[in-house]
């Protein structure tokens, strides 16, 4: 049986604290992340389905985000393990970031215009670290490059 590949996202607890916030606010989300000027070094939350993705777009994976026991019902479908949100990247983008493991977090700061934190007084960031070699070969092997 093959080994399961390496995430290539991740969320820290704080950024997946405020994931549970915006979906009872906005129902599904995701996330994607351009390589354009401005807030485009930033990943970009929005309702699933506000930005369309396609061609020039690569799925890097879903971040699965626990519902904490005290959580209300929120918008969705939500199961025992919680909700996933989809993480989008452009294909240009990709191709800078393809070794590298992404994970999301949140800090206090002005966010982008159009994400979904940005009245919350917070903005989302990745931090990056490089694929070990391990990870590496595996996601090569696998043709998940």
């Amino acid at each position: 049986m093959a080994e399961p590949l390496p995430d290539r996202v991740a969320v820290t607890a704080a950024a997946a604290s405020m994931l549970r916030q915006l979906r009872t606010q906005h129902g599904e989300l995701m996330f994607h992340q351009s390589g354009g000027c401005c807030d485009g070094s930033s990943p970009m939350c929005y309702p699933a389905g506000e930005f369309l993705t396609g061609d020039s777009d690569v799925h890097l994976g879903d971040l699965v985000i626990p519902v904490e026991p005290a959580e209300p019902d929120a918008v969705g479908p939500v199961d025992a393990e919680g909700f996933t949100v989809p993480v989008w990247m452009s294909r240009n983008q990709y191709g800078y970031w393809k070794h590298t493991h992404l994970t999301i977090d949140v800090v206090p700061g002005r966010g982008a215009g159009f994400s979904l934190e940005a009245p919350e007084g917070v903005r989302f960031l990745i931090r990056s670290r490089l694929f070990s070699d391990d990870e590496w070969r595996a996601l090569d092997a696998a043709d998940a490059l």
